[in-house]
């Protein structure tokens, strides 16, 4: 069972891992470094909280909903070195600090507005979520991410 991102205790946990990375914490697979993988984990939130990211036409919404929802919200972890979408291919250099404090305040105002927020909130990408399709979403997205940087 996915751990819950709402719940303080682990929202704690996950950003105690990020303290743990260094700029110069090495990926042991993948394309990224760590301030890229950092600003990568950002785009999940900029899509819920900022007006950031063009949302998909309804053609690829639809597409997104039927073949890349169920992967993305159940509880099964990510494979190593699995597609992203475009909006979340961060090529460019990030300032790891930046990058790193953003996150974690995502994640304290996630924690904070907790589950029933998120109950029948729309995502930019895959329609209405339930709180554990949120739940799965934010925090493997930031496990996977995280093990591939080795904390």
């Amino acid at each position: 069972m996915t751990p819950n991102i709402f719940e303080k205790t682990n929202t704690d946990q996950i950003i105690n891992r990020i303290n743990q990375l260094t700029p110069s914490t090495q990926a042991k697979w993948g394309k990224m470094n760590v301030a890229q993988m950092l600003a990568h984990c950002n785009v999940t939130y900029e899509m819920v909280y900022e007006n950031k990211h063009k949302a998909p036409g309804a053609f690829v919404k639809l597409i997104l909903k039927a073949f890349v929802k169920k992967t993305v919200v159940n509880e099964v972890p990510y494979k190593k070195n699995s597609s992203t979408a475009p909006a979340f291919l961060i090529a460019d250099e990030r300032n790891f600090l930046n990058e790193k404090e953003r996150l974690i305040n995502y994640l304290i105002k996630t924690q904070q507005l907790g589950a029933s927020h998120f109950e029948g909130k729309e995502s930019v990408s895959f329609g209405i979520l339930n709180s554990k399709e949120w739940n799965n979403m934010f925090y493997k997205h930031l496990d996977h991410h995280l093990q591939q940087f080795g904390v």
